[in-house]
């Protein structure tokens, strides 16, 4: 998914001066951005007060939306370099095309896992005809130094792990690894996602990592997370130096756990790139707009999105908070 602000704001982000080593219950609050024709996200990271939970550095979650009537999401071809992207839903279709020569449809609860590497470009769109209902989150990770230039690819994987706890708990691993079940999706830095369904009474305790630090987006219904009630949209930061995490929900409840150890490198991130310096950046937009190095999506009917113009200053990597 494209961040498709005309003006996108420059990212700072990554280093551990910020990192909250202990647990902490920082409620973020989400910033709402148009996204095409008829979709509206909120997106939660990068946020003024949190840049990074691990290597993730977007999450932009979307609906539920009745797109009976509407063509609902329309992101025309754009490009990304040094991160991957997690496509993830819970209603709803997402058409992926990319310059890989990739079709595929992604459905609920499948992984829909794009790594830029040096560059690729993509578009995503509901198919047509599509269901009635768009309910879903696009996240990226950051890619380390080391491998933020590698090959492009594009993985997908219907068929992931499900973790059935005790306590009215259902996890599905999306990312990395959560109580000995992994998923089968590529990474490139200790890191973990998962989609936790909580049924009508849960009061359960999900074992995390210590060293990781953490985050959670809910989905639907409303979980208390630690001891914090969320509503549908919100995220909740939990710091480091947990090994369990308290959940419960009165009604059923969808909930995202994001998290990972603290990316120590100090990145750039603008519109759809992430680098490492002001000439990474410049030098990404120049390639996409002379319409080189990032290929070409066929298939998508229309135009492909146009990039904005740099800030006057320079984009400097800083920490990770603001």
């Amino acid at each position: 998914m494209s961040n498709l602000d005309l003006r996108p704001d420059e990212a700072r982000c990554g280093g551990l001066a910020d990192v909250a080593g202990t647990p902490v219950r920082e409620l973020l609050t989400p910033r709402l951005v148009p996204l095409g024709e008829s979709t509206v996200v909120r997106r939660l990271l990068p946020n003024l007060g949190r840049r990074m939970v691990g290597a993730w550095c977007f999450v932009d979650h979307y609906g539920p939306d009745d797109i009976a009537d509407e063509p609902g999401m329309q992101v025309p071809p754009h490009p990304h370099m040094g991160l991957q992207t997690v496509s993830w839903l819970h209603d709803g279709e997402v058409l992926h095309r990319d310059s890989l020569g990739s079709l595929q449809t992604v459905r609920p609860r499948e992984l829909g896992l794009m790594t830029s590497g040096r560059a690729i470009s993509h578009s995503e769109e509901s198919p047509r005809p599509h269901a009635a209902l768009l309910h879903g989150a696009q996240l990226w990770v950051a890619l380390p130094d080391e491998h933020r230039n590698v090959e492009p690819a594009f993985e997908h994987h219907p068929d992931l792990p499900v973790l059935s706890g005790g306590g009215g708990l259902r996890a599905t691993v999306i990312l990395g690894e959560v109580d000995g079940a992994a998923s089968p999706g590529t990474t490139y830095t200790p890191l973990v996602g998962a989609d936790i369904a909580l049924a009508a009474g849960a009061d359960t305790r999900l074992p995390v990592e210590p060293d990781f630090e953490y985050a959670v987006l809910t989905m639907s219904g409303q979980a208390e997370v630690d001891g914090v009630r969320l509503d549908p949209g919100s995220m909740l930061y939990l710091g480091c130096g947990r090994r369990e995490l308290p959940l419960r929900a009165d009604t059923d409840s969808a909930l995202m756990l994001l998290g990972g150890v603290p990316f120590e490198e100090q990145i750039v991130m603008w519109w759809n790139f992430i680098g490492r310096s002001h000439e990474d950046i410049r030098q990404a937009r120049d390639e996409w707009t002379t319409g080189s190095r990032f290929g070409e999506v066929h298939g998508y009917d229309g135009t492909r999105l146009a990039a904005p113009e740099l800030p006057p200053g320079p984009l400097r990597p800083r920490g990770r908070v603001r």
